[in-house]
């Protein structure tokens, strides 16, 4: 019996003591060499086309500054939304439920936009610091809510991504402990499983729009260090 909500997230898969759980990470490495090897088929060129609409839609945040840079945010969307919806089949380790994960992924590209944004630019990180229009009595306060909106982005970005997994995934749990509970009742059985089917389609929505929100705002702040 589950005696802790939060058990289902605990890394306890192991073969012969070696720890499992990550594992299905790097999964995507087995599948990428596909892309080089097979003939195009209509899987294949329906993801380049995500790909290349991305690409799009990134080179407009960043106003076409570098367009080689969408490469890494496409990227960085592929390997969340790959995590995301390996943790939707039964047994395997939720990846990006973790901040071990997610911070892993916001903390790096956080600190390296800052420093690269510090050493270049400056006086423009310095200008940033002060939206234009500031009274100069603000200017101060404005200086400190400024800064600590800046440290505290890796902080949301993978906080935000963590909480839509873990959430998604309890209620599925809270709704699937019930299921026992119920057997006695077809027609509400029949309904927990009409519920549960919805929740499993929401969860690929969310899987999906959070790896997107999670590059967007990615993008968004590589996007302000670079005057």
């Amino acid at each position: 019996m589950m005696t802790n909500l939060f058990t289902s997230f605990d890394p306890t898969s192991s073969i012969f003591s070696i720890p499992m759980n990550w594992s299905s990470t790097i999964l995507a490495m087995i599948f990428i060499p596909l892309y080089y090897w097979l003939l195009p088929n209509r899987t294949i060129i329906f993801w380049m086309k995500i790909n290349m609409t991305l690409h799009n839609e990134f080179n407009t945040l960043l106003n076409f500054k570098n367009k080689g840079a969408t490469f890494i945010f496409i990227s960085l969307f592929s390997l969340i939304l790959f995590n995301n919806f390996m943790g939707l089949f039964p047994y395997i380790f939720t990846t990006s439920s973790h901040l071990t994960f997610t911070l892993s992924l916001a903390l790096p590209m956080w600190l390296s936009f800052m420093l690269y944004g510090w050493i270049n630019n400056t006086q423009y990180m310095f200008a940033h610091l002060v939206p234009q229009g500031t009274p100069p009595i603000l200017m101060p306060f404005m200086v400190c809510i400024e800064t600590i909106s800046n440290l505290i982005r890796p902080g949301t970005l993978a906080v935000r991504l963590t909480a839509n997994m873990i959430a998604g995934h309890l209620l599925l749990t809270l709704l699937g402990n019930t299921g026992t509970l119920l057997m006695t009742s077809p027609i509400m059985l029949q309904i927990l499983i009409f519920i549960q089917i919805l929740l499993i389609t929401l969860e690929i929505a969310v899987a999906i729009i959070q790896s997107y929100v999670f590059a967007v705002l990615t993008t968004l702040y590589s996007n302000e260090v670079i005057n």
